[in-house]
Order: C-alpha cells, then sequence, then structure tokens
C-alpha cells in the first residue's frame, strides 16, 4: 500500500485505470469473436480461391484446403470455442465453489469429496475424453463441454478446500456457530466472501483450461465436425498445406493462443485486486 493510499483509504478502494490495462485484449478478443461473423466478406463453405491458395484480394489470409477465405472462416470459428469454455469455467467454479465450501463445514462430506477428487484427477483428461466421445457418439460439441466439466471439477474442488480449510476455524466462523447459525449460513455468507480472489482466478484458469480441452478435441476430431469452422478444426484440416498457405494453420493456432493469455492475464489483474478491496474493508 502507498503513502498516497494510507492518507486517504477512498483513494486506495478505487481501481487504478492501469490494473485494467491486462483486461483489454481479453475484452477485444471476446468481442472480435462474438461478433467476427458480422463483417466476414464471404460464407464459411464457399470456395473463393484455388485449395490452399495465396493471399490476394479475393481472400487476405488466403485459402485452405477447399479454396475457403481463411479470414471468414477464422471470423465464424471463434464464438463455439469461447462460448464452450465460457460453459466450463462457470459450472466448474460453481460446483468446485459450493461443494468447496460446505465440505470443510461437514468432515464426512469432505472425505467423500476428497477420495472422488483425489480418484478422478488420476484419469487422464484426453484418455477421459476418448472414453466419453467413444460412449456419446453425435455428442460433438456438447459430449466434449461436458467431459470438461466432469475432468476439471475434481482438480477445482481441491483448490476451493484447501483455500477454505483454515477458514473453517476461524475465529469468526466459531463466532457465528456459536450465534446459532446454520451451514448454508456459514458457507455462503461467511467464508465464500472470503474466496472471491481465489475464486476468480480459478475461473481464469478454468477458462484457460477449457480452451485448451476443447481445442484438444478438436483437434483429434472428437468434437466438431467437418464443415464447421472452428479453429483447432482449421489447424487439422489445413496442416497438409502448411507450406503453401501457412496463414491456414498459423492464424487459428495464433487465435487459441491468444485468446487463452489474455484471459489468463485479466484474471491475474482481477483477482490481486479484488483481495485487496476485501482487506480493506
Amino acid at each position: 500500500m502507498t503513502a498516497a493510499a494510507v492518507l486517504d483509504p477512498r483513494a486506495a478502494r478505487r481501481p487504478r485505470p492501469r490494473m485494467f490495462l491486462p483486461v483489454i485484449p481479453a475484452v477485444l478478443l471476446v468481442l472480435g469473436a462474438v461478433l467476427g461473423p458480422l463483417p466476414a466478406a464471404h460464407s464459411v463453405d464457399k470456395p473463393v480461391t484455388a485449395p490452399y491458395g495465396e493471399a490476394g484480394t479475393d481472400a487476405v489470409l488466403g485459402g485452405d484446403q477447399l479454396g475457403r477465405d481463411v479470414l471468414s472462416r477464422l471470423l465464424h470459428g471463434g464464438s463455439a470455442l469461447i462460448g464452450s469454455a465460457l460453459t466450463v469455467a462457470v459450472v466448474v467454479t460453481l460446483a468446485a465453489t459450493l461443494l468447496g465450501c460446505f465440505a470443510v463445514l461437514h468432515p464426512r462430506l469432505g472425505r467423500l469429496v476428497e477420495r472422488i477428487a483425489d480418484t478422478s484427477i488420476l484419469l487422464p483428461p484426453v484418455l477421459g475424453i476418448m472414453l466419453l466421445a467413444l460412449a456419446w457418439p453425435g455428442g460433438g460439441r456438447l459430449a466434449i463441454t461436458c467431459a470438461a466439466i466432469l475432468l476439471g471439477t475434481p482438480y477445482a474442488v481441491r483448490i476451493v478446500a484447501s483455500a477454505a480449510a483454515p477458514l473453517a476455524t476461524a475465529g469468526f466462523i466459531e463466532a457465528a456457530i456459536a450465534g446459532g447459525e446454520g451451514t448454508a449460513h456459514l458457507a455462503l455468507r461467511e467464508i465464500l466472501p472470503n474466496l472471491r480472489a481465489t475464486i476468480l482466478a480459478l475461473f481464469g484458469l478454468r477458462f484457460v483450461d477449457a480452451v485448451y480441452v476443447i481445442s484438444m478435441a478438436g483437434f483429434l476430431q472428437l468434437g466438431p465436425q467437418p464443415p464447421e469452422a472452428d479453429w483447432a478444426l482449421m489447424i487439422r484440416e489445413n496442416g497438409p498445406g502448411i507450406l503453401l498457405n501457412p496463414w491456414a494453420v498459423v492464424a487459428p493456432g495464433l487465435a487459441i493462443g491468444l485468446l487463452a493469455i489474455s484471459v489468463n492475464l485479466a484474471a491475474n489483474a482481477l483477482a490481486p485486486a479484488t483481495a485487496r478491496r476485501a482487506a480493506l474493508r
């Protein structure tokens, strides 16, 4: 805390503009992916140039394996990935938060959650996704989203439970118990508000992990299927022609990497600020 903040506590509570700078790239990327189909010049399944054609006036980033515009497919392919990753991050974070907060207050529930989480963590994500894809043929992106939720929740529960365990034995919890407060009040009104920074950081990590898991599934053709415009699917489809038109592979690869990095930076920038505001209250 700076000297100015000590002299004026209200200034310390005000968020600094530069704190939001790391958030801007993530917001722009998400907006670009969601609104991308609007400025797309061509349809995602209409050939406009030769297969793996070079960049030109008709196709700014050239053509893919069937001569379709790479830029148009890139603009169409981000919204589904972001929507799936956001669904996984929200569901996993919410489930882990509730389970973790209640588990530290009930020893039996805590031991049960711990054993299930320890067993589930041992299952490799790739193997789990492949098993679910085989058991649910035709599930597509929905099957991959469900697999990412099932595989990501146990690890997230352990993180929340580890952060909440010291709070369960704190003095304000004992005072609330002595005052006759119930388990729901202790979990949701006493413990949960003190985990805001952990939950926000966990949400960012789960989003990034979901982006990589869903992209990996798309690369293995376990989720979205051709001719759908998907960033990971574009990498797999256009790999054989990378020497003819590198943009058909490099552009979706850069988009996936920038999306994951920017969201992680945004979560890291916001989490410490939340912790500082909670400490000042």
